[in-house]
Formats: C-alpha cells, sequence, structure tokens
C-alpha cells in the first residue's frame, strides 16, 4: 500500500513557514511506482524503509519545494482508476508484467495521461517494463534489449540540446559510470532526443547486439495528447540518485510536465539517423564486438 517518506519533520516546523492548506495543495503530487515483477534493483528495493530511489525522489519534492511523492509497490491496489484521479504525474521504476486492472490500464492510456498537466517520468527500468504490452511500450519509448554496458562501466553521453532546462544539468558532455541499455521497439519517428551514448567515449569489453542497429539513446521526451512524457536511462546504480545533475534534471523534468516552461518536443529523427551513422562508424574505428 501507500508510504509517504516524512523527513525532518522538526527540522521543517522550525525552518519553514507555515503554509496554508490551499498553497499545499497546488504542489505537484506524484505516485512512484518501484513494483518489480522481474529484476529488482537495488535502487528500488526496500529494506526497513523506502529504497534509495524512493527517498531521493521525496527528498527532492521536499528540498525543491515543488512536489509531493507517494511510493508504490502494489499497482493492484494503488494503481486505479480512483487513485490516479489524486495525481498529475506517474513516476515508473519498475520490471516486468506490473498487476495493474485492467480499466487503470484503460483510463491511464486513454484519458488521464492525455490530460493537460499529467505526465510520465520514466526512469532506467521503466523501459524494462510491460514489454508485451503495446500502449505502454509505445508510450515509454522503448523495450529493454540489453544492457552491454553495465553498472562500473565508464560512460559519456552526448548532450545534443545542451541549453534545454531538461538536459543542461548534464552539460556539453556528460561522463558517470552507470548501466546503459539498448532497446526494442524504440520508434525514432514518435520521440525527440536529448541525450545519447557516445560509443567513442564509451569503452565496454562486452558484446553488442547490434542486429537493431547501434544508436544508443539515454534521455528523450515526447508529447501524449496533452500530456507529457520524460525518459532517462540512468537511475540502475544508487549512486545515480546522488547526482546533481540527474537530480536537477529530475526537478525541470517535473516543471515542464506541469507547465512552467515548454522546450520544443517535436520528435526529431534526424538527430537518431546522425547518431546511427556515427555510433557505426565508433562501433567499427573503436574495437567493440557484435553480439552474436
Amino acid at each position: 500500500m501507500l508510504t509517504r517518506r516524512l523527513l525532518l519533520v522538526l527540522c521543517a516546523c522550525v525552518l519553514l513557514p507555515v503554509t496554508t492548506a490551499s498553497a499545499a495543495d497546488k504542489k505537484t503530487r506524484i505516485l512512484f511506482v518501484t513494483q518489480s515483477k522481474g529484476f529488482v534493483h537495488s535502487s528500488v528495493k526496500r529494506g526497513d524503509s523506502l529504497s534509495v530511489a524512493e527517498i531521493a525522489l521525496t527528498q527532492l519534492g521536499e528540498k525543491t519545494g515543488q512536489f509531493e511523492v507517494d511510493c508504490t509497490q502494489d499497482c493492484a491496489a494503488d494503481f486505479t482508476k480512483e487513485n490516479l484521479q489524486k495525481y498529475d504525474i506517474v513516476a515508473f521504476y519498475t520490471t516486468g508484467e506490473l498487476p495493474i486492472p485492467d480499466d487503470a490500464k484503460d483510463y491511464f492510456f486513454k484519458v488521464w495521461l492525455k490530460e493537460k498537466g499529467h505526465g510520465v517520468l520514466g526512469f532506467h527500468s521503466a523501459m524494462d517494463t510491460l514489454d508485451k504490452y503495446e500502449p505502454y511500450w509505445d508510450m515509454i519509448g522503448g523495450s529493454f534489449l540489453s544492457h552491454p554496458w553495465t553498472s562500473g562501466t565508464q560512460v559519456t553521453l552526448t548532450n545534443y540540446e545542451p541549453e534545454n532546462p531538461l538536459t543542461a544539468p548534464f552539460g556539453k558532455d556528460f561522463t558517470l559510470k552507470e548501466e546503459i541499455y539498448m532497446y526494442r521497439h524504440w520508434q525514432p519517428e514518435k520521440v525527440h532526443v536529448l541525450l545519447s551514448l557516445d560509443y567513442a567515449k564509451s569503452p565496454t569489453k562486452n558484446p553488442v547486439p547490434t542486429e537493431l542497429g547501434y544508436h544508443v539513446p539515454v534521455c528523450w521526451i515526447k508529447n501524449y495528447g496533452e500530456g507529457r512524457v520524460y525518459c532517462n536511462n540512468l537511475g540502475h546504480n544508487e549512486t545515480s540518485w546522488t547526482n546533481q545533475a540527474y537530480l536537477d534534471s529530475i526537478t525541470a523534468a517535473v516543471k515542464w510536465i506541469r507547465g512552467d516552461f515548454d522546450v520544443d518536443a517535436t520528435p526529431n529523427p534526424q538527430v537518431s539517423t546522425e547518431a546511427e551513422a556515427k555510433a557505426k562508424a565508433d562501433f567499427e574505428a573503436h574495437g567493440f564486438t557484435s553480439k552474436k
């Protein structure tokens, strides 16, 4: 069932001004779904309290004053038509075939997500979720194929729009250790790519499956009716949830979804086309091997 991370309550009472109920009601409300029906990532594995990712997103909302977070690992109970009406954003860090009731799926994709001010945040294995359910993978942008770049691999990401508020925190190039996915069901004509893996600066000894192409998108956005979708492959490593650039990008994504500012989310398939050509050339030039 739902849990709310109430942190530093006494300090908040001393340091923050009293907020009226009407003002508090204006904060964006996020339902953070972290249920795993496949691989359970350490970032969303709970012990005696909420997981690393759940605590990080909850604290980010408290620190910025922009949003409040409810966390669930029980879709059958909490991902319902009635409960969704309480929220502005649904965030996914999930795996597998989530037990979302059929009527809730129908409402979520056909009504809720198409409404202005509503949106989705997809973190890491949100793209390894419901891969047999086309409305979901079509919305989220892709389905997990492989991760040749494992959690201890240092990777560099190319930022196509360093002035875009959503990716400005990453600078022109961004380097960190992370697990990076490749995808099936990738549809360049439906997404606006913001970040991609730079093969030339991200060596791996693991074989790379190239039967579906070479380009490795990492962050993208899209419009969904009047709603908005932001996806970022980062978040496998627990350390990513303390990376300020990642957290700042998430904060900007919340503001974008709720309409604080606009950015161009028009699909940019030409970026994927150019990235595919560069990735293939880098693959051949830097000694990568193909997965048989």
